[in-house]
């Protein structure tokens, strides 16, 4: 495939992506994350594999904030990664604690940044992410705002 192609390729299965994490959506998931995908996160001790490991994610993250969506507002891709800067924002409103703080209904809207890699059919096996936490610690009140 030419290198044009795979720029636009990877360029459109992450605005897909942005589809899937902000409607939790398995079957689309699984066509833009191997399976063979390993995801570490603070949240769990052991690797997430995956779309259902990746989505997992998003899940725990709802059930702090049950409207966070994730904004892509710019991108950059090669044939093998694709870099993200999301704009990221909910209302801790939900039924669990985040860092060990329970909800209080305060809104966050912060800016996180991660890299993708892809493999040769575009889709993702690795997403490094810029620490974005504490955004949203910030705005729901457990650290000033800088």
């Amino acid at each position: 495939m030419p290198y044009n192609e795979i720029i636009e390729r990877n360029r459109t299965a992450m605005r897909r992506f942005e589809e899937c994490i902000n409607t939790n959506n398995l079957t689309l998931g699984e066509e833009l994350i191997s399976a063979n995908a390993a995801f570490t996160t603070p949240f769990s001790s052991s690797p997430l594999y995956g779309a259902k490991g990746y989505l997992s994610i998003v899940e725990f993250m709802r059930q702090s904030f049950p409207d966070v969506h994730w904004t892509l507002e710019n991108m950059v891709a090669d044939e093998t990664t694709i870099a993200v800067q999301w704009r990221c924002t909910g209302t801790f409103s939900g039924t669990a604690s985040f860092a060990g703080i329970p909800p209080n209904n305060r809104k966050f809207s912060t800016s996180v940044m991660n890299f993708y890699t892809v493999d040769t059919d575009g889709r993702i096996i690795n997403d490094v992410s810029a620490i974005g936490i504490a955004g949203i610690l910030q705005g729901i009140g457990v650290l000033p705002s800088l």
